[in-house]
Formats: C-alpha cells, sequence, structure tokens
C-alpha cells in the first residue's frame, strides 16, 4: 500500500484500561508529534464503565480527541460476560477502523480488549502492530491471548531481549521483530525529571491524595482477579490487608481490573473505605499513581506494574501468587510469594528490609521505547507481503 506524498499514517490505537492507557499515551504522544502520522484513538472496556471510574473522562480531559467508543464488557462479574464483551468489541472495533480508514491497529498486551481489536485488524486485512508481545504471564488466560495476539500480528515491538527471543522459538519472522524497551518507563524517566525540579510540587500533591495517609509508612496495593470465584479472590485480597497491617503499614488500595473474580476484590476494598490508615481509589491517572507508588514503602499485590515498572520507580515489590508467573522480573527488588497471610507477611517484611533499588537502566529499557516506536512504524513498508504471515519453522 502506498501513500501520497504529505499525506499522513493513519493508525488505531485500542484502548481498554486505565493502567494501559497510561503507558499507550507515551506512545500516542509520540506519533502525535510527528508530522507523518494521524493516530486514531478507540476507547473501549473499563473505561466505559462507572464502576472502575469511567476513565475515559480522565481521557478526554487531558486533551486527547476519542475518535471512536465500543462497549464491551457490562460490569458484570462473570467469565460469560466477557466472551460475549470479545463479540462486541471484534463488531465494534472492525466497524470503527474502517470509519476511520486506518491503515494499522496498535494493540497493547494481552486482555481481551487488546485480543478483540487484534482480530478485528487481522481478519478485516489491516497491519496489527502488537506492543508486549512475547512476554509471560503463565497464570492466567491472558497468556494465551497474548500469544494468539502474536500470531494474529504483523509487528511486533517488544520490551526485552528475553521477549524477542520468544517470539524467534514461537517461528515470527526476525524481521517482523523489533526491541524497543517497555514504553511504560518512558513516563517514569519524565516524571523523574520533573521530581528532581518540583519536589515541594509534588508533595503537596501527594498530600492531597492520601491526606494523613502520605505521612506515615504505608504500602501501595494493586491485585487484579486470577478468574476464579469471587470467594477465592475477596480471601485473598483479605490476607494482603491484613498483612500490610501486621507489618505496620498504612495502605493505598487501587480498584481491580473487570477480570471474573473481581467483585470479591472490591468486597474488601469496601469495609477499607472510611478506614483512616486506608486510601482506596477506583483509579488513579498515570502521574498520580507513579507519584504514590514511588514514594511508598513497598508495591504489593500482583499487577505488572511490580513486575515491570517497579525498579524504575524505585521501589521494592512483594508479587502475590502466581498471575505474573514466568514474567521476566525488572530486577531482584521483587519478591515472589504464595497467597497464604503467613507468606505474604513474610515476603513483605524481606522488602521492608532489603534495599530500595537505584531507578535507572532496566532489562525493560532506558526510557526511549515510543520515539523508538515511532521511529519503526515511520520507516514500515505497508505492502502484501507485510500482510502475509509467515512462520520460520
Amino acid at each position: 500500500m502506498s501513500r501520497a506524498r504529505g499525506t499522513k499514517r493513519r493508525i488505531a490505537i485500542v484502548t481498554g484500561t486505565r493502567a494501559e492507557f497510561g503507558i499507550i499515551e507515551q506512545i500516542l504522544t509520540a506519533l502525535a508529534d510527528r508530522p507523518a502520522f494521524d493516530p486514531k484513538l478507540i476507547v473501549t472496556g473499563m473505561h466505559l464503565l462507572p464502576k472502575f471510574g469511567r476513565t475515559i473522562d480522565h481521557i478526554r480531559r487531558v486533551g486527547w480527541r476519542v475518535d471512536a467508543t465500543v462497549r464491551m464488557q457490562t460490569g458484570r462479574d462473570d467469565a460469560a460476560d466477557e466472551a460475549v464483551a470479545v463479540g462486541r468489541g471484534v463488531s465494534g472495533i472492525a466497524r470503527a477502523i474502517e470509519r476511520l480508514h486506518c491503515e494499522m491497529v496498535m494493540v497493547l498486551g494481552d486482555r481481551i480488549e487488546a485480543f478483540a481489536g487484534a482480530c478485528a485488524a487481522a481478519v478485516g486485512r489491516t497491519v496489527l502492530v502488537h506492543v508486549h508481545g512475547g512476554d509471560r504471564a503463565a497464570g492466567t488466560v491472558d497468556d494465551a491471548l497474548r500469544n494468539a495476539i502474536t500470531r494474529l500480528a504483523h509487528v511486533h515491538l517488544v520490551a526485552s531481549k528475553d521477549a524477542a527471543d520468544r517470539l524467534r522459538r514461537m517461528g515470527e519472522q526476525p524481521r517482523r521483530i523489533h526491541r524497543v524497551g517497555a514504553p511504560g518507563l518512558d513516563g517514569i524517566r519524565r516524571f523523574r525529571e520533573r521530581l528532581r525540579t518540583d519536589r515541594r510540587g509534588n508533595e503537596q500533591r501527594l498530600r492531597g491524595l492520601l491526606g494523613p495517609v502520605a505521612d506515615v509508612p504505608y504500602a501501595v496495593v494493586a491485585q487484579h482477579p486470577l478468574g476464579r470465584p469471587a470467594s477465592c479472590e475477596s480471601e485473598t485480597m483479605r490476607h494482603i490487608v491484613a498483612a500490610v497491617e501486621r507489618n505496620g503499614l498504612a495502605g493505598v488500595a487501587i480498584y481491580p481490573n473487570s477480570d471474573p473474580g473481581h467483585e470479591g476484590i472490591i468486597r474488601v476494598l469496601h469495609g477499607l473505605q472510611h478506614h483512616p490508615n486506608w486510601r482506596v481509589f477506583k483509579s488513579l491517572v498515570r502521574e498520580d499513581y507513579m507519584r504514590v507508588v514511588h514514594r511508598s514503602a513497598l508495591l504489593v499485590g500482583n499487577s505488572s506494574s511490580g513486575i515491570i515498572e517497579s525498579a524504575s520507580l524505585g521501589v521494592n515489590a512483594v508479587n502475590v501468587g502466581r498471575r505474573q508467573e514466568g514474567r521476566l522480573r525488572c530486577g531482584p527488588g521483587v519478591i515472589d510469594c504464595a497467597e497464604s497471610l503467613s507468606a505474604v507477611s513474610r515476603a513483605i517484611r524481606a522488602g521492608l528490609r532489603r534495599s530500595r533499588p537505584a531507578p535507572g537502566r532496566s532489562v525493560y529499557g532506558d526510557g526511549r521505547a515510543s520515539q523508538r516506536m515511532a521511529d519503526v512504524l515511520e520507516r514500515l513498508i505497508i505492502s502484501p507481503a507485510l500482510l502475509l504471515k509467515e512462520l520460520t519453522y
């Protein structure tokens, strides 16, 4: 597919969650700053649900134009709703891609919103760009979805050597694989630069968010369901809360994602809403999330943030359970533990004794991934050969 001189390359970027948008925003900025691109934003998933903070409002508030919305989940807590949501997502995203006349579609990670976007692009004969392919997270269905997206994708923008090697072993053609780093580190690098020049403003914002909790040692808790019954997820969350308190820490907790079992976690968080030593947020914008984690004593839970970003944020992380099993750890400050109260409590004690990591270069890159991604996509030649997937084994 050739482009007329002076025309912009239209790329649809699909976003489904608040955490993923905080990463995607770095890529959006890099593309929007270049005259070669006309990025189009397709917003779906948790962004549209009041239950999880209706974060589409934040996207608009910070100045991004939403080019299409696609309702997927209803907010119900069951796997059948997720499966039906994928069907709605494929249909709605396909129509949006066609209406916006996009020649590329970008998805990030392994969630159902990314999978729906990948299906819509690949079946619709549109170039699919996948960010964070080749990672592992064997504890959930997400790993299977990530691998399925890999098979559909025409361009892989990977975060690490480990991921690039894995894609080659899976039979993906080396010419399609570009090691660029984790784009989530881009925002952290910029945050650290701003922190050096405005520590007072950062502290004021932190106290505005956390109140008295900002003045005591606290843990940030980011725990997501593994698709199990709500009662099981609730028990694990209670263990985490008890372990934080047992170690003399206050807590800052963030709502889980919308995967099956989330009601069990939310139930425990509701019980903390008025506790003086806890602050609970349905959502935090990316800048505030980095601010809160950077200042914390520890990051606890099973979020990929602990695995990929904690070293760059200068904080140790306790990774609870199997959700991130097999994933490359960003550094020695990540402590893995089982879900029992005693295991989480021991891991928190170990994390508090351990020296904090010095923010710097990570196995996930140097915080300049988004510019490398823009370079790759600007040079990309869209042709029938690019759309024809062949495996090397």
